[in-house]
């Protein structure tokens, strides 16, 4: 693939799963965008891997809960860039009681998760179609095979980006865009994040994943053309057999310890 003067846009990019895969495609020689919330150090990324790689590197600081920043971010990168590559990777969970929740922390998670990833990949599309070859990644979560309780919102929009990407996978099999979506568990992140993991109990600690390892293995998926990348082939086993009546009450259950604690 030519990729000397086409470019990777990443949202999310600033740490965590973002990040990763901004790495390993810097490491395949391919130009970066990277999307992310201001004052994440997304600068020192961006320098970093232009000095580590071969590569141009490029950021765009925005809050993409809003519609019109969704807009002008889609807007520039249009003017300014040819795409191959649009990894929707930004996205927002949250663990509350759906009574104690506000209407912005709702409202933000759907705005963020749903309505940013329909709107940039739309935007995006005609760019991408313009390309020799060009690739469409959705990071869903495992979430997204199950309604967990004390988490409400954040699996149901996982759910829709999961069918978003199989029915968008299927309008555009017959162009030069191959769309895939990947559905990992949790990731360790950061401290925090593995500590509030690990008080979910055995469920949390089965699906807790390495940033790392799991870029590398969707981009190579990816690239082979796989339309549902699964990273965790024990976790979504266990999801695909458990009935909803087991499976629901159960991760239920360890979100529950998690606030409790």
């Amino acid at each position: 693939m030519e990729t000397k003067e086409s470019y990777a846009v990443i949202t999310g990019a600033s740490q965590g799963l973002g990040k990763a895969f901004a790495e390993n495609l810097a490491k395949k020689n391919i130009n970066v965008i990277l999307v992310s919330l201001p004052h994440q150090n997304l600068k020192e990324l961006t320098e970093e891997l232009e000095k580590n790689y071969s590569i141009k590197a490029h950021y765009y600081e925005v809050d993409l809960s809003l519609h019109d920043n969704v807009m002008k971010l889609t807007a520039w990168l249009n003017q300014s860039f040819e795409i191959h590559i649009l990894i929707n990777n930004a996205g927002l969970g949250g663990t509350k009681k759906f009574t104690e929740a506000s209407s912005d922390y709702i409202n933000t998670i759907l705005q963020v998760n749903v309505t940013a990833t329909s709107l940039i990949t739309h935007q995006l599309l005609p760019n991408l179609l313009r390309q020799s070859k060009a690739y469409i990644l959705n990071v869903s979560s495992m979430a997204a095979f199950s309604p967990i309780g004390f988490k409400t919102v954040y699996p149901a929009s996982k759910t829709f980006i999961h069918s978003f990407s199989r029915g968008l996978h299927e309008e555009l099999k017959d162009t030069n865009v191959f769309v895939s979506v990947v559905n990992p568990g949790a990731m360790k992140t950061n401290t925090d994040v593995c500590k509030r993991i690990e008080k979910q109990g055995f469920l949390g600690r089965l699906t807790l994943l390495n940033p790392d390892k799991v870029a590398s293995y969707c981009i190579h998926q990816l690239f082979k053309k796989d339309s549902v990348i699964m990273v965790n082939p024990i976790s979504w086993l266990i999801m695909k057999i458990l009935p909803i009546w087991i499976k629901l009450p159960l991760m239920t259950q360890a979100i529950k310890r998690e606030i409790e604690a």
